[in-house]
């Protein structure tokens, strides 16, 4: 298994601000609403680690598409501008992205404002007329701002009316009046301006067959552009460290847990991010693999989220990994025959049937159509139960380069976790830049082997290098 990396694409050093096609026009001046879009620029250090840190991650992410959903308020508070600025970074390192944003909290201060009663806030309940308009006037305004702000890290982005939608209706004998639900997304138009360097920015308003406007909820809006326009993450940007669970925060949670979670005990998660959660679990089960919810007032949350190991959010994965499962009895031989071509080249330790049998509860086995392709193991080091030895990992050549390798290490990484490990460890002769420049881990001395490993590894003769991760 080998990897490459790509150096990224230069991004373009001019703005070209389009337009709004927006069914109402803004007032001069909106003093119930309250934003700062200015970029900030900060004089910190930058580590060359953090550099090196970061461009592990480059090979995975690039042209891949994120969709970047910001809460209303998350547009009001004062860090607005250094999000801008990360988004500006990931644009740099040809990751493409696009923008959604709420408006809540914006629609609840011109209701008292101006004292206008609204029917809903969120996008999700009765919206009528008053508080269609007052909807209209605020995604207005925070779609410039967040224009501005793009424009000042010399970003071309557009303002788009790219979705396309139809009432919601009568629903349990309720009608909806005017919200929304989304009928089409120009998905031609959309990854046009993404092909350009435009960063696409979406308001919660959809447009009906008449052109008149919609009101709809910009966490469904976020899981049904990611759907729409296959994204690898959706990331959602609210005023909450993560996604709170029995009033603790989780750092991740597969899509199955949260789902049983939600049926089982819902008021284990807050009202309050109940929705994201919800709306989470439908992107996953439309093909996007992962949503993160960060803490958008938070500096640098954006990027810590992306570019490190632990995170600094929730996130919530899909299955991925349903083609993974863990090794049976029944797979020995053909782990044994899969490893053999990688034991001829010197990639794999031989290892013989009884061997593999013996430790069979260590492996696991990727299939496609019921035939096994790759293997990998995790090994516990008793002495050591912060260590486990990521090992025999395998993927048949006409699979190769296929991300099925990332997805075993992803998946075992994950088990070592739950499992209380704190490091990783990996030993190899030929694939370690696999390693290395895609799976984030970094080489060490042979020293930190516990002692029966390290002798093991003196007596192989192999003089593999040792490779660890922190989890």
């Amino acid at each position: 298994m080998s990897t490459s990396t790509t150096k990224p694409a230069q991004q373009p050093a001019t703005a070209t601000p389009p337009q709004q096609p927006t069914a109402a026009a803004t007032p001069p001046q909106q003093p119930a609403i309250t934003a700062t879009a200015t970029a900030i620029t900060t004089a910190t250090t930058i580590k060359p680690a953090d550099l090196r840190g970061i461009l592990n991650y480059v090979p995975r992410f690039k042209d891949q598409i994120f969709v970047i959903a910001l809460d209303g308020s998350i547009v009001a508070d004062e860090n607005l501008g250094n999000l801008l600025v990360d988004i500006a970074v990931l644009r740099s390192l040809a990751i493409k992205v696009i923008l959604v944003h709420g408006i809540g909290q914006q629609i609840r201060q011109l209701s008292a404002t101006r004292s206008i009663p609204i029917t809903d806030a969120t996008g999700a309940g009765v919206t009528d007329a008053a508080t269609l308009d007052l909807a209209i006037r605020a995604s207005s305004r925070l779609s410039h701002l967040i224009l501005e702000g793009l424009t000042q890290n010399a970003l071309k982005c557009a303002i788009t009316n790219a979705i396309r939608a139809l009432p919601l209706g009568i629903l349990r004998g309720i009608d909806h009046q005017y919200t929304g639900k989304v009928d089409r997304i120009d998905t031609e138009f959309l990854t046009t301006l993404i092909d350009k360097n435009i960063t696409p920015i979406i308001t919660p308003i959809g447009f009906g067959p008449d052109g008149g406007a919609l009101r709809i909820n910009s966490d469904l809006l976020a899981a049904e552009l990611a759907e729409a326009l296959h994204a690898t993450k959706i990331l959602y940007a609210a005023p909450a460290p993560g996604l709170t669970i029995n009033n603790e925060i989780r750092r991740e949670i597969s899509a199955d847990a949260l789902r049983a979670l939600l049926q089982e005990h819902p008021a284990a998660i807050p009202e309050n991010e109940r929705s994201k959660a919800e709306h989470a679990l439908k992107a996953i089960a439309t093909g996007t693999p992962r949503v993160h919810l960060i803490d958008g007032r938070a500096l640098d949350s954006l990027l810590n989220e992306i570019f490190s190991n632990e995170g600094v959010g929730t996130l919530i994965y899909g299955n991925d990994y349903q083609q993974i499962r863990r090794a049976r009895r029944a797979d020995v031989r053909a782990i044994h025959n899969l490893t053999r071509g990688g034991v001829r080249r010197a990639e794999l330790l031989h290892r013989t049937r009884q061997a593999i049998e013996k430790n069979i509860d260590q492996f696991y086995v990727y299939e496609i159509d019921e035939n096994l392709i790759a293997c990998i193991s995790l090994a516990p080091y008793p002495e050591t139960p912060a260590l486990l030895e990521l090992g025999t990992l395998y993927v048949q050549p006409f699979y190769q380069n296929r991300g099925i390798g990332r997805k075993l290490v992803d998946y075992t990484s994950l088990l070592a976790k739950a499992r209380g490990a704190r490091t990783l460890i990996a030993l190899s002769t030929q694939n370690y830049s696999f390693f290395t420049t895609t799976m984030g881990f970094e080489e060490a001395d042979k020293t930190l082997l516990p002692p029966a490993r390290l002798k093991l590894y003196e007596e192989s003769g192999r003089n593999a290098k040792v490779l660890i991760k922190q989890l």
